[in-house]
């Protein structure tokens, strides 16, 4: 079995779409080895893949390359992956499984002046992201994760929106529902129900999520270029 840093914390119809979804994306994942899999829902929200065959060792290994991997324990040092569970004034705190959390503080964020809150923000990071974290008695967000995000503010385009709650497929039908097929590049998948709207230089991020907020039932965030 393989826990993966990925939360399915929708309920009733969404929570069986959500669950469908996954199960195309891990049967393209790992659907030409010899394993078979079941997929359950923890406790916790996190996502676990039960999965047995000649090729179970490969391809929970894949499936934890790709999405990252939930672990008991944690070596200073070394990197893992946790969910955004939430922010105050000091810092950052990383949902890791079991109940457990991550602290990561202020200063060890390094995104940047301004309080985690605002740094949230001007990030465009949403509750749940999974986000990667160097262990250690003072933790910090790990460089590719500091790398990704930075690279969102840089990239050429118009920014992006941000969106939790919600599928890659069920995003991209909002789009098309309030009429903006045309004015975004593609949804980025960060997580099972954690997307990231690319849009080009001619499309205004505010104005997107002022025009699909109100056919999601999440929460959105605009990261701006410049």
């Amino acid at each position: 079995m393989v826990v993966l840093a990925t939360k399915c914390y929708v309920e009733g119809d969404a929570r069986e779409r959500a669950l469908d979804s996954f199960g195309s994306l891990v049967g393209n994942e790992v659907g030409e080895l010899d394993v078979e899999w079941a997929i359950d829902v923890r406790e916790d929200d996190f996502v676990d893949v039960e999965l047995t065959g000649d090729d179970a060792t490969v391809a929970g290994n894949l499936l934890a390359e790709s999405w990252g991997e939930i672990t008991a324990d944690h070596e200073d040092g070394e990197t893992y992956v946790g969910t955004l569970d939430s922010w105050d004034d000091d810092g950052w705190v990383l949902d890791v499984g079991n109940g457990n959390t991550v602290r990561i503080e202020r200063d060890e964020l390094g995104l940047g002046t301004g309080s985690p809150s605002q740094i949230r923000d001007r990030f465009g990071v949403v509750q749940h992201t999974p986000l990667r974290f160097v262990a250690g008695e003072t933790p910090r967000l790990a460089d590719e994760t500091r790398d990704r995000l930075y690279d969102w503010t840089r990239e050429e385009g118009g920014g992006r929106v941000n969106v939790n709650s919600a599928t890659r497929g069920e995003v991209r039908a909002t789009v098309n529902r309030a009429g903006h097929a045309n004015d975004i590049i593609t949804v980025e998948r960060l997580g099972l129900l954690e997307q990231s709207i690319v849009c080009p230089e001619s499309t205004d991020p505010p104005g997107l999520l002022a025009s699909i907020g109100s056919y999601l039932r999440s929460e959105l965030k605009c990261v701006l270029t410049g």
